[in-house]
């Protein structure tokens, strides 16, 4: 699973570009969502790679997400309780799930696809500059710290 969060907004964004963040469901700053590993979603995150910030996601990372940021329909927050009239044990088991391929996050119903994220505490170390050159923008190894400053 790949988990991809916007970084920088709209000014100045060609149109194909700005398209592409429409389709991945990044609106606005600090919108995160997790997709699945394909060929298709792995080009759109390339085109638009000068962006956001992409990597990885690990189950313990998915948990902190889903229990922090995940919204039902209405603003309401995602509680076990829901998960349990879904038929499904936690939310650290149903995040196992996901990453492992067993589940979706469409299995839950009415829980939204796009987490809605805080600005990073302490901030960004850049957001024009890649992570390779001391930046945010590209391929995290550790997406989880990333997304642990903006819980």
């Amino acid at each position: 699973m790949y988990v991809v969060v916007r970084i920088r907004g709209d000014v100045h964004v060609r149109p194909e570009i700005k398209n592409t963040l429409r389709m991945l469901r990044l609106h606005k700053v600090n919108h995160c969502v997790v997709l699945d590993e394909t060929p298709h979603y792995y080009g759109m995150i390339k085109k638009a790679k000068d962006y956001i910030a992409w990597g990885k996601l690990d189950s313990e990372a998915l948990t902190n997400l889903l229990s922090l940021r995940g919204r039902l329909e209405g603003g309401k927050r995602l509680t076990p309780e829901h998960l349990n009239e879904c038929g499904l044990k936690s939310i650290s088991d149903f995040a196992k799930a996901v990453c492992d391929g067993d589940a979706k996050l469409s299995d839950v119903p009415k829980l939204k696809p796009v987490f809605r994220l805080h600005p990073p505490r302490k901030g960004h170390r850049g957001i024009k500059k890649t992570v390779a050159e001391g930046g945010e923008l590209g391929l995290h190894e550790d997406i989880g710290a990333l997304l642990k400053k903006m819980r």
